[in-house]
């Protein structure tokens, strides 16, 4: 599978210490340019752990050719969703990783397949790579590290079969 990432996941799934366990998979991981930049501009944990998996090769950087689908996302996204979009298309990307609600939105009408943070985890834990004992804690882990998630939605997506 190709799979388009964008910077928030690749944070997000850092912090909680899952982000080893995603990259596990057997599938090709991108992320566009502006998304390298941003990640390397910080030197917090999180950017040096997703720094560490783009020098290894298990996370590929690509720049989209769709410049002018990039920039009018961009009138409305921010940069690394424009180009994780536009590079979901070009790539004809299995899914893309996104958790703004309104890049979330703009690429499912552009037809693209999306995933986000909370999909990722959940995919984690049916596939025994992480051992979630408590929803709750969870939460708590999500809202402790900025993760913003309406209860019902997190309760939601957790109490569904499959993802």
């Amino acid at each position: 599978m190709q799979i388009v990432i964008n910077s928030s996941p690749l944070i997000f799934l850092s912090k909680l210490n899952y982000l080893n366990q995603f990259f596990e998979y057997p599938d090709d991981f991108y992320i566009p340019q502006s998304v390298a930049d941003e990640i390397k501009a910080k030197s917090d944990p999180s950017s040096q752990s997703v720094q560490a998996l783009i020098n290894s090769s298990n996370l590929q950087i690509r720049a989209s050719n769709l410049r002018n689908l990039v920039n009018s996302l961009n009138q409305r996204l921010g940069k690394g969703e424009s180009e994780a979009i536009a590079l979901g298309i070009e790539l004809n990307a299995d899914y893309v990783l996104l958790d703004d609600s309104t890049a979330r939105k703009e690429a499912r009408r552009l037809g693209l397949t999306i995933k986000g943070t909370l999909a990722v985890i959940k995919k984690l834990s049916q596939d025994n790579k992480i051992s979630i004992e408590s929803l709750d804690e969870l939460y708590q882990q999500l809202l402790k590290i900025e993760f913003r998630v309406k209860r019902s939605l997190f309760d939601q997506i957790f109490s569904e079969e499959k993802i």
